[in-house]
């Protein structure tokens, strides 16, 4: 079922399908929830299933930009409207940075974790500086030169090497979902929720006490050593390396991801039982 929602000033676009214990998918810079649209399919015979396409993305239109923490605002304002009071919580990258991001902010919304490629933002002032200055760069050319360059330099950084060995159907999937975006979405979602924009949360790992998986592809080298020290930080987490996988394990390792995660839920589902 598509859905949109009005909340302030922006207009969500989601989509629920199943019954069940929610599960709440949130997906990466330049996707929808279209990205999702293999996994809500099955998994919704076990769960509620919502996706929601983030600002600057898809379907989703906001007046004014979101930081980090307004989404995050958001994000619980329509958890309370679907009646939602505890979800899991699934993220892929710039999804998995706020998964996490929305766990601090309300963890009593949150029943387990799982991210993605994601990271917990970065460490120094001086890091988030440069970032901010790279993506401010970055959206000054997506509003110059349009969203059809962008995607063709997008595909083409190292993070994405491993998708150039995808079917050629998935790859035009992709390639399609990413020329579907507005550049003035994009731009915005580079400036407010970039890595350089958010907090750093790195000091408050230690504070998340729910179940958490950390998926990283272990071509990923840059994600895996991330996750690797997220794993020690975070008090009851577990990280699984995938093989044969770069940053899109959901894309490149299907069967395995949906295998890990619906492993890891059952488990949190049922240690809570207990």
């Amino acid at each position: 079922m598509n859905n949109t929602m009005t909340i302030r000033d922006a207009t969500y676009y989601y989509n629920v399908c199943g019954e069940g214990e929610p599960l709440v998918l949130l997906h990466g810079f330049t996707g929808t929830s279209n990205t999702w649209e293999t996994f809500s399919k099955k998994w919704s015979r076990k769960f509620k299933v919502i996706t929601i396409d983030l600002p600057g993305h898809g379907k989703t239109k906001v007046k004014s930009p979101r930081t980090m923490e307004h989404f995050c605002k958001d994000i619980k304002l329509l958890f309370d409207q679907l009646s939602i009071n505890k979800t899991h919580l699934l993220g892929y990258s710039m999804g998995g940075r706020t998964a996490l991001s929305f766990a601090l902010y309300y963890p009593e919304y949150v029943h387990s974790l799982i991210l993605e490629s994601a990271s917990p933002g970065l460490k120094t002032e001086e890091e988030r500086r440069k970032r901010r200055e790279a993506d401010a760069l970055l959206a000054e050319q997506i509003m110059v030169n349009g969203v059809e360059s962008f995607t063709y330099y997008w595909e083409n950084i190292p993070l994405f090497a491993t998708q150039k060995n995808l079917s050629n159907q998935m790859k035009e999937s992709i390639r399609n979902e990413r020329l579907a975006q507005l550049p003035e979405g994009l731009a915005e979602s580079l400036l407010f929720m970039g890595t350089g924009t958010q907090p750093s949360w790195w000091d408050k790992l230690e504070e998340v006490t729910i179940p958490v998986l950390l998926i990283a592809g272990a071509l990923d080298e840059k994600y895996v050593k991330i996750n690797q020290e997220m794993e020690t930080l975070l008090p009851l987490s577990e990280m699984i390396i995938v093989e044969k996988s770069g940053h899109t394990v959901h894309v490149e390792q299907v069967e395995k991801f949906d295998k890990i995660v619906m492993e890891f839920i059952s488990k949190a589902l049922l240690n809570s039982r207990l």
